[in-house]
């Protein structure tokens, strides 16, 4: 797993006061509990909490909408797996030697972090409209919430401008301060575009199986989600690094796009078959009418006769209809032919890990795979 989803000594580091774990206070020695990455991630949050909200704004007009920006924050920003964010770190411990990972280079690195959680809860809470979603997160989506409805749209755009407010906060005197704006921009452009795409393929009460292929929705997974989860943390940590040279960050990408394939069909497959109580969502992907891994896969493989029973039954709000997609997904033995593609999916990514990663540490990888295949939410 990636270096800050652990608590080995290599993850540790005070950031209390001095950057060394012991100090003195009153000619007595005292030692200062060491912080695993992801407890320095937590305290972060607070922290950034407490600046955004607090510090940052003296004018008194403007005492209720920091008050709701930061209810929307605390509802929306924390509670998920951190993956992303933990990675910034995780794989910068990679990228530099000890003595350069200086209590400040730390804390930077932790808020980029923070920063890619921000661009996440902006796409969740934005997706979560867009597909009329119930939950995420084992809680209510936040549009759902008493009193809050399609004002979650402004919510959604306040974590987004608090990107931006950090970066410029926190980077703005680092030499890869301009490398990192733009590959947020960047990063959100693609998502964005990928969004639309997954929009346009499958419009609401419009069902076309002839534009569900596998090409496409390789190309709505690489755009909406390959990007911003995977190189997105990966590339961050390169350039605070000082790594920027394109062929060195295309050799990451053709690993990182990969495994976000494999992620998204991942999460395809878990929003059918996997358990409510474990993923902290109800599935959605039948009833919205998604082009996902496993309708594109059934189409390849099923008969004429099924295929007209699917056509009667997708994109229906209506529990007896997503219980026979289900079974006939069941007929098809998906499970079975999603096992198999995860385990080759695994030695695809040996292989570009070999043949892409020469002269980058094959750790940050090899890491990160770890922590997605096999997952169960």
């Amino acid at each position: 797993m990636l270096a800050g989803f652990f608590e080995h000594g290599a993850n540790n580091i005070s950031l209390a006061g001095d950057s060394t774990s012991n100090g003195t206070m009153n000619g007595t020695h005292s030692k200062k509990p060491l912080l695993s990455d992801p407890q320095l991630f937590e305290a972060q949050f607070d922290e950034l909490l407490t600046e955004m909200t607090e510090r940052d704004f003296t004018d008194p007009v403007l005492a209720d909408a920091l008050r709701r920006m930061r209810e929307v924050l605390v509802y929306n920003a924390p509670g998920g797996k951190r993956n992303r964010g933990l990675s910034v770190i995780g794989s910068l411990r990679e990228l530099l030697p000890a003595s350069k990972l200086t209590q400040d280079t730390v804390q930077r690195a932790l808020v980029v972090g923070w920063c890619i959680e921000l661009l996440q809860a902006f796409f969740l809470m934005s997706d979560d409209i867009m597909d009329s979603s119930v939950t995420r997160r084992g809680q209510p989506c936040w549009y759902k919430k008493d009193g809050i409805g399609m004002d979650a749209i402004n919510d959604a755009f306040l974590m987004e401008g608090l990107i931006y407010r950090l970066l410029r906060r926190h980077c703005r005197d680092q030499s890869y301060y301009v490398h990192l704006l733009e590959l947020f921009t960047e990063t959100s452009f693609q998502t964005e575009l990928g969004q639309t795409l997954d929009l346009i393929t499958a419009p609401p009460g419009q069902i076309d199986f002839n534009r569900f292929t596998m090409e496409r929705y390789k190309a709505i997974v690489k755009y909406k989600t390959a990007f911003y989860s995977f190189y997105l943390p990966v590339a961050a940590a390169m350039y605070m690094a000082g790594i920027t040279s394109d062929e060195e960050h295309n050799n990451a990408k053709y690993i990182l796009l990969e495994m976000g394939e494999f992620f998204q069909i991942q999460d395809d497959y878990l929003d059918c078959f996997g358990d409510p109580a474990v993923t902290g969502k109800i599935g959605t992907d039948i009833q919205d009418n998604k082009c996902s891994w496993l309708v594109v896969t059934a189409l390849e493989i099923m008969t004429a006769e099924q295929r007209a029973e699917l056509e009667t039954c997708y994109a229906r709000h209506d529990e007896a209809c997503i219980e026979k997609v289900k079974a006939l997904y069941n007929t098809l033995q998906m499970p079975t032919l999603y096992h198999k593609y995860e385990t080759e999916s695994y030695q695809r990514l040996q292989k570009l890990i070999a043949r892409h990663a020469q002269n980058l540490p094959h750790p940050i990888f090899l890491n990160f795979a770890d922590k997605i295949y096999k997952r169960d939410k």
